[in-house]
């Protein structure tokens, strides 16, 4: 991203990473008696969560989502679904309608998988949500990492994990041309005195035959306010930061050390230079009016955190059956078609020779991501720390319990990041690519994408 003024300091990001199920990443925090995280089905759930984040000057809402079941613990379902563990889990695409209709500036990032959904079905969803939210739509850009997402849609297994990248690579060639290079801005007339919608001299057929793709056909949707929604990605394989560094304007990753995220993001910015790029770091933050306070809600909070399910989520993510080690034995991870990143970053925390019960007293509240505790002042410091020393431009916070860690974070900590003039005081007008960029609706020329532009 373009440096900020000389003397004057990076503005930090913000987004509210959530799920819409019971427990999405502190596993447990959905049997704390304040929490509403239960009330995930109902619209108003949503729509009061948007109310909230947009109060809060929040750039976006991170929505995750995943197509299968955490059935590698144990060799099955039930801790998942005991647990809550991301099961049951509704639609996000179909409640960002509702949230950007009680909203005016907040974005919404939505995570849908390139191996399961023909591109061309999945453009006009895109564009419809574009249209719908005014040009505040985002898409996290994932490649799937559950075999039981492959065998729910027909498949014996998924996929391996770098021909993945190779299909979503393809995918995106087929979106682009969708989105940008079937209907030219002034397509669509709308007289009514001449009697013509759409000059069909504006509009084209997009022809794509590739290797696991073929459209012959012109997109649905007149062009949309940002025609391509906002591009997020969350690979940190080696494979993954190629595909971001071709394609996505914002990257998520997960917060692990800062030295550790600092590496990442030099990479990242190195394979996209030119190309801008925001990344955002995964936090968990408790803060209280004091540190006093801020550890006593995190020892509440903790004593909710779900070992069961915890393990069931990071069976599924690192692809090892935690069920087969003891609780004191090395745990070995082979070969895996699962999240590369999170078994790579696991062994870079733990240690050689890391345990279950390592593991365990790593996820303080049900995760692998350890939380940021304290009053607003020393929450405020991390956060600035974290973007001075990992080079970072914003955070994905996960929730504890809900809304109070919402509310709370709004209450206390925002009023000091706009104190120190590191976050913003009032919304820029605009999509949210404008927001988040400061530049046009549309992707800029310096994005693959613009290549497949003609008219």
């Amino acid at each position: 991203m373009a440096m900020p003024a000389a003397g004057r300091p990076r503005e930090i990001r913000l987004n509210a990473f959530d799920m819409a199920t019971p427990g999405h990443i502190q596993q447990g925090m959905w049997t704390h008696p304040r929490d509403n995280s239960a009330g995930y089905a109902r619209l108003e759930h949503w729509t009061g969560l948007a109310r909230t984040l947009e109060r809060g000057l929040f750039d976006g809402l991170f929505l995750a989502d995943i197509l299968g079941v955490y059935d590698v613990h144990g060799g099955g379902p039930a801790a998942a679904l005991r647990g809550g563990v991301q099961v049951p889990l509704i639609d996000p695409l179909m409640i960002v309608p509702a949230m950007a209709a009680a909203t005016t500036h907040l974005g919404f990032g939505v995570t849908c998988n390139t191996a399961y959904e023909p591109p061309y079905l999945f453009a006009r969803r895109m564009s419809t949500l574009d249209h719908l939210t005014g040009g505040r739509i985002g898409w996290n850009i994932v490649t799937g990492y559950l075999d039981s997402a492959a065998r729910a849609l027909g498949y014996d297994a998924q996929m391996q994990h770098d021909d993945r990248y190779d299909l979503a690579d393809e995918y995106m060639d087929a979106v682009y041309a969708l989105w940008e290079g079937s209907w030219a801005d002034d397509a669509v007339k709308r007289d009514a005195a001449g009697r013509v919608f759409t000059d069909p001299a504006r509009v084209r057929r997009i022809a794509h035959a590739g290797r696991q793709f073929r459209i012959d056909a012109m997109h649905l949707c007149e062009p949309s306010p940002q025609r391509t929604p906002v591009l997020y990605q969350a690979g940190a394989s080696d494979r993954g930061r190629a595909f971001a560094a071709r394609h996505a304007e914002c990257v998520f990753v997960n917060g692990t050390r800062p030295d550790v995220v600092g590496r990442l993001v030099a990479d990242l910015r190195a394979r996209a230079a030119p190309r801008p790029i925001q990344v955002f770091v995964g936090a968990t933050v408790v803060v209280g009016r004091t540190a006093r306070e801020a550890r006593d809600l995190l020892t509440d909070y903790a004593a909710h955190a779900d070992a069961e399910a915890t393990l069931a989520h990071a069976s599924a993510s690192l692809g090892i059956d935690f069920a087969r080690f003891g609780m004191d034995e090395p745990v070995t991870a082979g070969p895996t078609q699962a999240i590369r990143s999170n078994v790579e970053a696991m062994a870079k925390v733990a240690g050689p020779g890391w345990t279950k019960r390592r593991l365990l007293e790593l996820s303080v509240l049900g995760s692998r991501q350890p939380p940021i505790v304290g009053d607003p002042v020393q929450v405020a410091d991390a956060l600035q720390a974290w973007v001075a020393e990992a080079d970072v431009d914003g955070f994905n916070l996960s929730r504890t319990v809900m809304p109070e860690c919402l509310e709370a974070f709004i209450e206390l900590v925002v009023p000091v990041l706009q104190d120190r003039g590191v976050y913003k005081t009032a919304y820029a007008p605009g999509t949210y690519r404008e927001k988040l960029f400061g530049t046009g609706a549309r992707l800029p020329d310096t994005h693959p994408a613009a290549r497949v532009r003609g008219w």
